[in-house]
């Protein structure tokens, strides 16, 4: 008995901590140059599936703009957005995290989508009604799919 209210102690303690860790899309914290410093879920991110977001149309689909040699799996690698081979030598995981956040606080006039922005622009309604969304809107990914890619991203380095 006392052993498992021992591990059910634990359990709920850790389980508070990582609420605690995440943050929300209007609390993300950008620097000047639109960086996000801090953990977007309170966790580690999942190089593999971060991956497997960048390459799935109903997630991320970041390489329907992006070239990835290390996804050469996936087809339909697009060329509007920079090739991503090397990403982790030219951007430190801040400035990834805050470029995933919300590019426009990087690069002025990017076509590139905000993945964690719920305000501030114009998104699509309910379906194909021409109406307003009923209630308020999720991020494009949440904050532990931002984890996840930029963990991917990390690992794209020139050899």
């Amino acid at each position: 008995m006392k052993l498992t209210t021992l591990t059910l102690a634990a359990t709920f303690a850790a389980g508070a901590a990582f609420a605690g860790g995440k943050v929300a899309p209007a609390d993300v914290t950008f620097t000047e140059d639109g960086a996000v410093q801090a953990s977007l879920s309170g966790m580690a991110g999942d190089p593999t599936n971060g991956a497997k977001i960048m390459k799935t149309k109903s997630q991320g689909n970041c390489i329907a703009c992006h070239e990835v040699t290390a996804l050469n799996d996936a087809p339909f690698h697009g060329e509007v957005g920079p090739m991503l081979d090397g990403v982790a030598d030219r951007w430190n995981e801040a400035e990834l995290r805050g470029i995933l956040s919300d590019a426009k606080r990087t690069y002025d006039g990017t076509v590139m989508p905000a993945y964690y922005k719920v305000d501030g622009f114009t998104r699509p309604g309910k379906a194909y009604t021409g109406k307003a969304p009923d209630g308020p809107l999720d991020p494009l990914l949440s904050a532990q799919e931002i984890e996840d890619v930029v963990a991917f991203l990390m690992t794209l380095k020139d050899e």
